[in-house]
């Protein structure tokens, strides 16, 4: 297991407003140590240097707690990748359902991985790329997650296509980047873009 840093457990963590409990630390523990292992064979994200992994990877999923709705109990992660920011959702907000959506299939592997290791009941891995699954996936979320670098193009219309009314999707944005919600971190700014579901959109 890795020894994660005492402040995690002492400290409130932005967008959480509160530190992690001993079973959360555990499972975020194993997340690194899982991630870590499988960045031997796959380039996953940037650096296994923890201090790094801590900022990029629980701190940073931790962030769109900021703006996801307390009310939000279906919540899809578009992209996830590295499972960032699902897996730190999931750990800390047990009560809700998240599908991790991602469509390569090395990082689908990696992610079912993890699901299994930290016996996340409530965490469901599909590997199929966004608009292939519109069709099934209508009016299926309260809540989509997403960290984008770039242009959204067409993401945008496909994600809102698989949210309730009333849902939204979070989009974290560059430093820099205007946002609706915003968290400051360690005297930087993180901004989020929180588009809600097009009342006109019919299911």
């Amino acid at each position: 297991m890795i020894e994660l840093p005492k402040a995690l457990f002492e400290t409130a963590l932005p967008g959480l407003g509160r530190a992690l409990s001993g079973r959360e630390g555990r499972q975020a523990s194993n997340y690194l140590k899982t991630l870590i292992k499988w960045q031997k064979t796959q380039r996953l994200v940037g650096s296994t240097k923890l201090p790094w992994l801590v900022e990029n990877v629980i701190v940073d999923s931790l962030l769109f707690l900021a703006a996801l709705p307390q009310t939000a109990r279906t919540v899809a992660d578009l992209g996830s990748g590295a499972g960032i920011p699902g897996i730190m959702l999931a750990i800390v907000r047990p009560e809700v359902t998240f599908e991790l959506i991602e469509s390569r299939q090395k990082r689908v592997s990696f992610l079912s991985s993890v699901v299994r290791e930290l016996e996340l009941s409530n965490v469901r891995v599909t590997g199929e790329r966004a608009e292939a699954l519109v069709p099934s996936r209508s009016d299926a979320f309260d809540a989509i997650v997403m960290r984008c670098a770039g242009d959204l193009g067409d993401l945008v219309d496909i994600a809102t296509s698989m949210l309730r009314a009333g849902g939204v999707l979070i989009v974290s944005g560059k430093p820099g980047d205007k946002g609706d919600v915003v968290v400051e971190r360690s005297g930087k700014r993180r901004t989020f873009r929180v588009i809600p579901r097009p009342p006109t959109m019919t299911p």
